[in-house]
C-alpha cells in the first residue's frame, strides 16, 4: 500500500533564483500596510494584513487517534493521544468592518500545545506549540511569491477599486489577469485567476460548517499531504443555525458561532489527503485541486469544541493577541512550495510589525488556559 504514495524528498520543491528579493519585497508592502492600518484600518488598532477580523478565540481539544496505517501515522500523528487547542475563526480580507463587505472566505486557525520537537521557526524553536492555519477553500489564488506581489496590492487596495461599481471591478480583474499589465499575454495570471473567482464565489456558511484546507501541501513524515478540517458528520447535523446572510445585520458569523457553542459541544475531523501523483497532485501549483479519488482524505484527529461562551469582548482581545503561522510545526511536517515557503518570513514578520504597534507583548502562550484561564 505504502508505494503508491509519493515519497517526500526535498527535490519535489522548484528552486526560484528571485525568491529572497521577491519575499523581501512582499514583507516591506505588509509592514507598510499594518502601519497605515492603525490610522486607516477602523478599529484604532495594527490589523493584520489578511484574516484582519476574527471572529472568535474558542478552546478545544485535539484528540490523535490510535491506530492509524502507517502511512498516516506519521510526525506528530505518530503518537496517540490529546493536546489542548485554541482556535481562532475569521475572515480572509486584509480588512475590518460589516461582514457583509469582506466576502464569505472564512479561516480556522489552530494552535496545538504540548507538542514535543523543535519547531521550524528559528527565533521560537521549544514552544511546544503546533499550528495550521487554514482557509474555506481547497486551492489558492496564488502560485509564487512574484505573483504575489501584485496580487497583494490589489488585495489590500480591493474596497478603492469595488466602491467604483462596474468599471472598478472591471479594472481590478483586468490587472489581476495581466499582473497589472506587467505579464505577457502568453502568461497572464489564468490559472490563478480562475482560482480566485471560484473562491470568491463561495456561499457565506456557519464557521461551524465548512471546511478548512491548508491549500499548499506540507510534508507528511515519509509522505506529502495536504490538511483538511472538516466538520464530523454528526455534530454538522445538530447545527441550528444553518443559514447564514451577511446582507441581514452587520455581524451575522460571530453570533452563529457564539450561540452555538453556548448550546452544545462540537467535533472537527483532522484529515491527511497524500500524494499518489505529483503531476495531478502538484506541490508547485496551489491552484489545483487535489482529486479525492488518487486519494481519499483519511481521519488522523478529533478537534473537540466544549460547550463554552466566547461572546465576552476580552475573548476578542485576547484572539488579537496571538500569532499563528504554518511554520511553527515540527520539521516532519514543513510546508511546501514557493508560495508556502514565503509565508514563512511574511508571517514572522507580520506578527512581529503587529504586536510592536498594538503594544502588545509577543509570546508563545504554554497552554490554552494561560490564554483564557482555567476551564470551568
Amino acid at each position: 500500500m505504502a508505494a503508491q504514495f509519493v515519497p517526500y524528498t526535498p527535490d519535489v520543491e522548484a528552486p526560484d533564483p528571485d525568491f529572497d528579493r521577491h519575499v523581501r519585497t512582499v514583507i516591506e508592502k505588509t509592514e507598510q500596510y499594518i502601519a497605515e492600518s492603525v490610522r486607516a484600518g477602523g478599529t484604532g488598532e495594527a490589523l493584520r494584513d489578511a484574516h484582519a477580523k476574527g471572529y472568535g478565540l474558542v478552546r478545544g481539544e485535539v484528540e490523535i487517534l490510535d491506530g492509524l496505517p502507517p502511512e498516516y501515522a506519521q510526525g506528530i500523528y505518530a503518537t496517540p493521544g490529546t493536546h489542548d487547542a485554541l482556535i481562532r475563526f475569521s475572515n480572509g480580507s486584509p480588512h475590518a468592518g460589516a461582514d457583509a463587505r469582506l466576502g464569505a472566505a472564512t479561516g480556522l486557525a489552530l494552535k496545538m500545545f504540548g507538542i514535543p520537537g523543535p519547531t521550524l521557526l528559528e527565533d521560537e524553536p521549544d514552544t511546544g506549540t503546533f499550528d495550521y492555519a487554514n482557509i474555506n477553500g481547497p486551492v489558492f489564488f496564488c502560485n509564487t511569491v512574484e505573483h504575489y506581489l501584485f496580487i497583494q496590492d490589489l488585495f489590500l487596495n480591493a474596497p478603492d477599486y469595488f466602491s467604483q461599481g462596474r468599471p472598478g471591478a472591471h479594472r481590478f480583474f483586468t490587472e489581476f489577469l495581466t499582473g497589472k499589465g506587467t505579464l505577457d499575454q502568453d502568461d497572464w495570471a489564468w490559472d490563478e485567476f480562475l482560482a480566485f473567482l471560484r473562491l470568491s464565489k463561495t456561499p457565506p456558511a456557519n464557521l461551524l460548517l465548512s471546511s478548512y484546507w491548508t491549500m499548499g501541501a506540507v510534508r507528511h513524515g515519509d509522505h506529502i499531504a495536504k490538511v483538511r478540517i472538516t466538520p464530523d458528520p454528526e455534530s454538522a447535523a445538530a447545527v441550528v443555525r444553518r443559514t447564514i446572510d451577511p446582507s441581514s445585520a452587520q455581524e451575522v458569523f460571530r453570533p452563529a458561532l457564539q450561540a452555538e457553542l453556548q448550546e452544545r459541544p462540537y467535533v472537527f475531523d483532522i484529515q491527511v489527503q497524500l500524494c499518489t501523483d505529483l503531476a495531478r497532485m502538484p506541490v508547485e501549483d496551489t491552484t489545483v485541486e487535489w482529486p479525492e479519488r488518487l486519494s481519499p482524505s483519511v481521519t488522523v484527529a478529533r478537534l473537540r469544541l466544549p460547550r463554552q461562551d466566547i461572546s465576552g469582548p476580552e475573548n476578542l482581545a485576547k484572539m488579537d493577541s496571538l500569532s499563528f503561522t504554518p511554520w511553527r510545526v515540527t520539521a516532519e511536517h514543513a510546508p511546501l512550495g514557493n508560495i508556502m515557503r514565503a509565508r514563512k518570513e511574511v508571517y514572522r514578520r507580520s506578527s512581529i510589525a503587529r504586536h510592536q504597534l498594538n503594544h502588545q507583548t509577543r509570546t508563545e502562550p504554554r497552554s490554552a488556559d494561560r490564554v483564557l484561564g482555567p476551564a470551568p
